[in-house]
């Protein structure tokens, strides 16, 4: 069976499982997409790891697999959503080390978050696709981010007052940047991306 490459649409709350997030996505030559129920930090690794401005300042888990692996000359070549039982996808990380390839079974949230940090492919079969793809309507194209906001996915232990972005207006564009590094070395990403896109705006 011939591999579909596909390419992540966006991250979306869960209409149907509470707490969790479908990740979308989308095979790079055609309209179907895979909607694939994923955790809260699971999604909030992935959007991380898309995300330009806003770093960590201590390694996730996935950045941690990312780095042990470099360090031991280990290199992930890509993803394949390999099969689906009862509405679960299962899939491998191809690995190389020495030219040596290794195939490790992993979840797929995982495989993803691991695959946008190694800019590794992500693939899957024609007959997942029938099973599982879906062809978005305009609608559901427009409702699904294209950008994946941290805040989008953010998770915290502690219930935080709602944010409002109007309460940044009041604050000069180096009282921004200085919330926002102390944001981020606080590990408070939701603040940290709401304070990034009001910079955003005034740019």
């Amino acid at each position: 069976m011939s591999l579909i490459k596909l390419t992540i649409k966006g991250i979306s709350y869960s209409q149907t499982q509470s707490g969790a997030y479908a990740l979308v996505l989308s095979e790079m030559e055609g309209t179907r997409t895979l909607p694939i129920i994923i955790g809260a930090f699971e999604a909030q690794s992935i959007a991380i790891a898309l995300e330009k401005e806003i770093r960590p300042p201590r390694p996730l888990t996935h950045d941690l697999f990312k780095t042990f692996s470099e360090r031991f000359d280990i290199q992930v070549k890509q993803v394949i959503i390999h099969k689906l039982v009862d509405g679960i996808f299962f899939s491998s990380l191809i690995c190389e080390k020495d030219g040596i390839e290794e195939i490790i079974d992993t979840r797929t949230s995982d495989a993803i978050a691991i695959a946008v940090r190694f800019l590794a492919p992500i693939y899957t079969y024609e007959n997942i696709l029938d099973k599982a793809g879906i062809y978005l309507k305009l609608e559901e194209e427009i409702a699904i981010k294209g950008n994946l906001d941290p805040e989008t996915v953010e998770v915290t232990l502690e219930q935080n007052q709602p944010l409002d972005s109007s309460s940044f207006s009041s604050f000069s564009l180096e009282e921004l940047h200085s919330q926002l590094n102390d944001a981020v070395i606080n590990e408070d990403y939701e603040l940290a991306a709401k304070i990034r896109d009001e910079i955003s705006k005034r740019s």
